[in-house]
């Protein structure tokens, strides 16, 4: 524990230091940094104070190592708390580290498997195909000729990451209390929810998890391939997949005609892993798209990132679908209100006002015209004027959806959205209300209304009978009863406060009364006694009235250049 903290202590320095180098030197002073460095930091030079403030702020991400670069993208999909500069910077975030060597990837193996790499591959290229914060890959070769590629776990990359998430949960406890957006996206539950997110990904069964699911749910799918997880040479910390031998979607060389049929494969996949599978990529940009050039043929790689969505969820999104291709504002605003969770009542009036500009601006008729960024990023700015939180999923969903468009306006940018949303959306509606599939879901709803519309009257009834005896509650929010609270509290202190400053002031007259001790005319004492009862009195008031302090916004503060 004592280790611990000592590491905790050394990162909090090196943290300060870094970011004292990009011009954020007065937010060390604020946080009270400035007392763990034993000298003051060298400060940003010319250059860097020249450049905005988000390129400063994702290039500070970049330099404080992996999981701020990780932080960095998971921000990168948080329209509703970051301004659009920000998002654009963050949306930019790679991991750029050398590779590790040989000997590391050899004890990495055997500390996963018990065997020395040379037992479980035939073959392994020391050049790594890929390297990152978390990992690198390796081809290779199983002892039965297959082509494989190695995912191995970075050495020490797990204590590291311990070390940043404990400093970054004390950063965010103190956001919490001077950040005005908490209400809508606490900082605490995004770095929560960025721990669970991190420590999945560092486990790599989780991955190979992923990977099953989806072979599963495409059986049967012709033109998408998913690669095959050799479960004997997977573990934690090593992860070892088929490999699928076809050029990056970004490199692929494709005629016209290839490029329109890819492009309704590309769709024709979102919408199927969306609304069939309940489980969706989501991290699908060019780079982890691969084509088989005859067909053409899809093929998926890297699921370190995916999505689910239940059966309510897909319902919702179904219908905001068939909302926005018929241009409903009013369907659309109560359908974005119900998939977030409102943090208060919100006038769905002017909601569905300003829902009907943004489709004005964002809703032409090719592919091309829409920019699915500005779209996300109006549609994440009114959740906040709503107060509307965003759900961890639909945040993933965001980040896929720009990646899709903009893979969608690369191959067709003519493609026309109504003649390829309104089919597949009818198709889904339909089939949710199909006749034969009444034992299920809809079999299920007409159940809870006809239980519903059983029980009214006899609950009205037995309001009415509560009403007339006296007996009728009213439960009341616990969060309003821990306001009240307060507020009951701050009185009774301020009014014991008042009660005492009199007592004070009273007795002070009477005990020094005998005691004519004057100062050009004036009684010392008794100046000192109603001295002493108006700071006690003042004291009070200021502590539990004006005590409190007025919240920062996050998004004009970091919007300052």
């Amino acid at each position: 524990m004592i280790r611990a903290a000592i590491q905790d202590l050394n990162r909090v320095r090196q943290i300060a230091v870094i970011a004292a180098k990009y011009g954020f030197a007065d937010l060390i002073d604020r946080t009270g940094l400035r007392k763990q460095l034993p000298d003051r930091p060298p400060e940003a030079d010319a250059t860097t104070r020249s450049m905005s403030v988000a390129r400063r702020f994702r290039m500070m991400l970049a330099e404080l190592g992996p999981t701020f670069v990780k932080l960095g993208q998971v921000l990168s999909t948080r329209g509703d708390l970051l301004p659009a500069d920000f998002i654009e910077e963050l949306s930019t975030l790679q991991d750029q580290v050398p590779p590790f060597g040989m000997e590391e990837v050899r004890a990495q193996v055997r500390a996963a498997f018990g065997q020395p790499l040379e037992q479980l591959y035939a073959e392994f290229d020391p050049t790594p195909l890929a390297a990152a914060s978390m990992a690198q890959v390796h081809r290779a070769k199983t002892r039965e000729g297959v082509e494989v590629v190695v995912k191995v776990q970075r050495p020490g990359i797990t204590e590291q990451i311990r070390a940043d998430l404990s400093v970054l949960h004390t950063l965010a406890r103190t956001l919490e209390a001077v950040i005005e957006e908490v209400s809508v996206s606490s900082p605490t539950g995004i770095i929560e929810e960025f721990d669970r997110a991190v420590h999945d990904e560092l486990d790599f069964l989780n991955e190979a998890a992923n990977v099953r699911a989806f072979v599963r749910s495409h059986e049967g799918r012709a033109n998408v391939r998913i690669p095959r997880v050799y479960d004997e040479l997977t573990g934690r910390t090593v992860l070892t997949l088929e490999f699928l031998r076809a050029p990056k979607l970004s490199i692929a060389n494709l005629d016209d005609g290839a490029r329109r049929r890819l492009a309704s494969i590309v769709l024709e996949e979102a919408f199927r892993e969306l609304f069939e599978d309940g489980l969706f990529h989501g991290d699908p940009h060019p780079g982890n798209l691969l084509v088989y050039e005859d067909g053409p043929v899809l093929a998926i790689i890297d699921f370190g990132l995916v999505g689910r969505v239940t059966r309510q969820m897909q319902d919702a999104l179904i219908q905001l679908i068939l909302a926005i291709a018929l241009r409903d504002s009013e369907s659309l605003a109560r359908q974005l209100y119900r998939l977030g969770t409102p943090d208060g009542r919100a006038n769905l009036l002017q909601f569905k006002t300003d829902i009907d500009g943004i489709l004005n601006a964002y809703l032409p008729t090719a592919i091309k015209d829409v920019n699915a960024k500005l779209l996300l990023r109006d549609l994440l700015n009114l959740a906040v004027k709503y107060r509307v939180r965003v759900p961890r999923e639909y945040a993933i969903l965001a980040r896929a959806a720009v990646a899709i468009e903009g893979i969608l306006r690369s191959l067709y940018p003519d493609m026309p959205i109504g003649e390829i949303f309104m089919p597949y959306a009818k198709k889904l509606l339909a089939d949710r209300y199909d006749p034969a599939q009444l034992q299920g879901g809809a079999m299920k709803t007409l159940l809870r209304l006809q239980s519903a519309a059983s029980e009214l009257p006899l609950q009205l009834q037995q309001i009415m009978l509560d009403l007339e005896s006296g007996k009728f509650t009213v439960t009341l929010n616990p969060n309003q009863m821990e306001s009240l609270n307060n507020n009951l509290r701050a009185l009774a202190v301020v009014a014991f406060a008042g009660l005492c400053a009199c007592g004070f002031i009273i007795g002070t007259f009477i005990a020094f009364a005998p005691k004519q001790w004057e100062v050009a005319g004036v009684p010392v004492l008794g100046v000192l006694g109603i001295a002493s009862s108006v700071f006690l009195f003042s004291t009070a008031v200021v502590r539990q009235v004006l005590g409190g302090f007025r919240k920062v916004s996050l998004r004009r503060l970091l919007g300052r250049k």
